[in-house]
């Protein structure tokens, strides 16, 4: 625990500064920021629940989608990484096993009474049903799980496919992890229960990547092949070593009702993988695929079928592009970024609305991104698609012009400088 008048000169010493620097990046700027940010938390708990004069500290990273678009749900490869936006929360542990959760910027307090770990229809699509089901989760593998109050902060917007959902889920995991199990609970486990949560309790059928990039931190490739059980690899490399800055840029396209357009992803794709007696086409082998092709499209459709050859593309792409960071080809990491994108934009078609050609942000967007990288660099859609976020990898000479480029398109916000981030979701400041 760390008492609430010491976290100002925790901060300020050697191992707050290398903690923050960890987490954030060394400019000074943008240090000074996050110890008033972690001030005013510190005010905000105090206020908030004078009970306790003492905290520990959490922080839960972003992802970002790197490599594999939408494959994760055809049980195939993904590269994700943590970034250095994040939620931060201060808590303290409570003996009358009832969790209380207050978010800056929200006028509610979540108040989970722990006794009953069933779904409450009340709580459906709200942060309380996240916070019950990981408990539920947890508790049903073995794991104790305990009453505390935190507030959180949050640095990671809600719509720029950093995966803010996500990361609250696997930070109230690592407050239980850390409060009731000694910090034993793996974190693919973190992440998996964080899923079950939003599947089984919120009412969001999510995949699995998301929590795990916020769970584990840095470059991270997953195999999907049991998704009750996906394997992690880490991969270590330096991005900006490379001289390359990581920029996710919002297109002001709207998700709402695109709901039945991501669904068709999926759809289409199982009806190739069930022509083969597959359930998902990570089961198809590509060679039966192209031999059969013609076959294929009279049964599922032209559409379903190029949807089918990005999966088997850009699936065997993730591995490829795992190998190039490890051993420090950045220039072949580029070339398979861009070929994803571009995989993307042709065959899975997630770029723009179909039937509403007036209207494409998101095509415009890569298109002005690869008007100003000049021939380099990379960049891709982020995310589900149909509207929503650019993610370019941009070389550091020309940084400055990018971004002049895109906030004149998208406007000054529009645009997001990330840092790789190496920690995963982690308790923090601890004396």
């Amino acid at each position: 625990m760390v008492a609430l008048d010491r976290i100002p000169t925790l901060l300020d010493s050697r191992s707050g500064q290398h903690a923050l620097v960890e987490l954030y990046g060394p400019d000074p700027l943008r240090l000074s920021g996050e110890r008033a940010r972690y001030a005013r938390l510190a005010g905000l708990f105090a206020g908030m629940f004078p009970q306790h004069a003492a905290v520990r500290a959490f922080s839960t990273p972003g992802r970002t989608e790197v490599g594999g678009n939408h494959t994760d749900h055809q049980n195939g490869h993904v590269l994700c990484a943590s970034v250095d936006l994040d939620i931060l929360a201060f808590a303290a542990p409570n003996d009358d096993r009832v969790v209380r959760i207050h978010s800056e910027g929200y006028d509610r307090t979540d108040v989970i009474a722990l006794d009953d770990l069933e779904p409450q229809a009340p709580e459906r699509y709200r942060s309380a049903a996240l916070v019950r089901g990981i408990a539920a989760g947890l508790s049903e593998r073995g794991f104790k799980v305990g009453g505390f109050d935190a507030y959180t902060t949050s640095e990671v917007p809600k719509g720029s496919g950093l995966s803010s959902s996500a990361a609250f889920e696997v930070l109230v995991a690592t407050v239980f992890s850390a409060l009731y199990n000694g910090e034993g609970i793996p974190a693919v486990t973190r992440a998996i229960v964080s899923q079950y949560a939003e599947n089984r309790f919120f009412g969001k059928p999510s995949g699995l990547m998301d929590q795990c990039g916020c769970a584990v931190g840095g470059f991270l490739s997953i195999d999907f092949a049991d998704s009750a059980a996906p394997v992690l690899s880490p991969v270590a490399f330096d991005l900006d070593r490379a001289g390359y800055a990581l920029v996710i840029a919002n297109t002001g396209g709207s998700h709402a009702d695109l709901n039945e357009e991501y669904a068709a992803i999926p759809a289409e794709m199982r009806r190739v993988a069930a022509f083969f007696g597959q359930k998902t086409l990570r089961s198809v082998r590509p060679a039966e695929f192209y031999a059969r092709i013609a076959d294929v499209r009279r049964e599922a459709g032209d559409r379903a079928v190029l949807r089918a050859m990005h999966f088997f593309a850009d699936d065997a792409r993730v591995l490829a592009q795992a190998e190039a960071l490890k051993r420090g080809d950045v220039d072949d990491f580029l070339r398979l970024v861009n070929e994803s994108g571009a995989s993307s934009w042709t065959l899975l078609q997630n770029i723009s609305v179909s039937g509403h050609p007036e209207e494409q942000p998101l095509a415009i967007g890569l298109a002005a991104a690869q008007r100003a990288l000049k021939g380099r660099g990379a960049c891709r859609v982020h995310g589900g698609g149909f509207a929503g976020t650019v993610q370019a990898f941009v070389p550091r000479d020309l940084l400055g012009a990018y971004l002049a480029d895109l906030r004149a398109l998208f406007g000054a916000d529009s645009p997001s400088v990330l840092r790789i981030r190496a920690l995963g979701s982690s308790e923090i400041l601890a004396e």
